[in-house]
């Protein structure tokens, strides 16, 4: 018998750290139901790197902005002890599978919510990728950056660790007590919680690396700062980016051609920041709603508004990665749809 056997997840997360969390809990005999989007997740594009993080698992295809497809995954949440989201702060919600219509469904319900700088804080609504939340954290300092550090998204994989940590805890006492959890985790958190707990380091300022496609690395500023750029194939993203930095006539490239011209294209995107000072890049990449976070320190990131305000930081020192809210009693009664559903052998369709 495996440790987590008779444990029902439902996941709708996307890409990594989310299917990376479900994959963990899978590995270990939990049955792990994955909702997606019509056309597929957008990770099936990378086959191999798709299939590596999603196996032992069972799919299906919902629309969630249609009726009928939000129906269909409520009434599959009522037979799952957790639901595990890695939307945007309020995309849930607004779906109509946020954290109060789930509880709802179920008051013991472990709800999960994975997202780039948590649900919470000044930086929330900042889009971003597995760079920004480490550059943000302080988790790439400058000298600490190579082509080889880019390859492992350490804060995609730390947070899903975290995650899947979190909910077992949580799945304990919800089987104890009967009372679900919500678990709000910011991939940045868990980066600042490991930074907090060493000391600072001192390192100078090498040459800017490549990612995987144009406009997701690390970048010199005019100022001998470096900033983070974490575009992927979000075409929102790179016109952003592009708009922001003067490339205007790039911003319409298509994500598969940017891919066959990752160096000319991460060129330029290199000497338009390399003309503006840290600050400048940021606010002007910010402001046009691109994924950009400031390398920061150790020192700047313990004293950043954002990881003060979600208690990553407390008085100078760290404080807790993951934020939990235990859900409030249910009045008495059955829960409709509840005892139908939860310990039937159905399959996902």
């Amino acid at each position: 018998m495996a440790l987590l056997d008779g444990l029902r997840v439902l996941d709708l997360t996307m890409w990594r750290p989310g299917p990376y969390t479900t994959q963990l809990l899978a590995q270990l005999g939990a049955d792990v139901i994955k909702v997606e989007p019509p056309g597929g997740e957008p990770m099936r594009a990378f086959r191999r790197h798709f299939d590596l993080l999603n196996q032992h698992k069972r799919a299906v295809v919902l629309d969630l902005k249609d009726p009928a497809g939000r129906a269909r995954c409520l009434e599959l949440a009522t037979g799952a002890e957790v639901f595990v989201e890695g939307f945007r702060p309020g995309v849930a919600g607004r779906l109509g599978v946020g954290h109060e219509a789930l509880l709802g469904v179920d008051p013991g319900l472990v709800y999960c919510s994975l997202s780039g700088y948590g649900a919470s804080g000044p930086l929330s609504a900042v889009p971003g990728h597995d760079v920004n939340y480490r550059a943000y954290a302080g988790g790439l300092p400058p000298g600490a950056v190579s082509p080889d550090a880019g390859d492992l998204p350490v804060a995609d994989m730390a947070a899903a660790t975290m995650a899947a940590f979190a909910i077992t805890a949580a799945c304990l006492k919800a089987r104890a007590t009967g009372t679900g959890e919500r678990i709000d985790l910011g991939m940045a958190d868990v980066v600042a919680h490991w930074v907090g707990t060493v000391p600072e380091t001192r390192e100078t300022v090498r040459e800017h690396f490549h990612g995987p496609v144009p406009g997701y690395g690390v970048y010199a500023t005019r100022d001998g700062r470096q900033i983070s750029l974490g575009v992927v194939s979000e075409q929102h993203l790179w016109a952003a980016s592009c708009r922001a930095l003067g490339l205007g006539e790039h911003a319409d490239v298509p994500f598969a051609e940017r891919l066959g011209r990752l160096r000319e294209l991460d060129a330029e995107v290199a000497a338009a920041v390399g003309r503006l000072t840290r600050d400048e890049a940021v606010a002007l990449l910010e402001a046009a709603g691109a994924p950009v976070a400031p390398l920061l320190t150790r020192s700047e990131m313990m004293a950043h508004e954002h990881f003060r305000s979600r208690g990553v930081i407390a008085d100078g020192t760290v404080g807790v990665p993951v934020r939990t809210t235990a859900h409030p009693p249910l009045p008495p009664g059955p829960v409709p749809g509840l005892d139908e559903h939860r310990g039937e052998g159905w399959r996902a369709g």
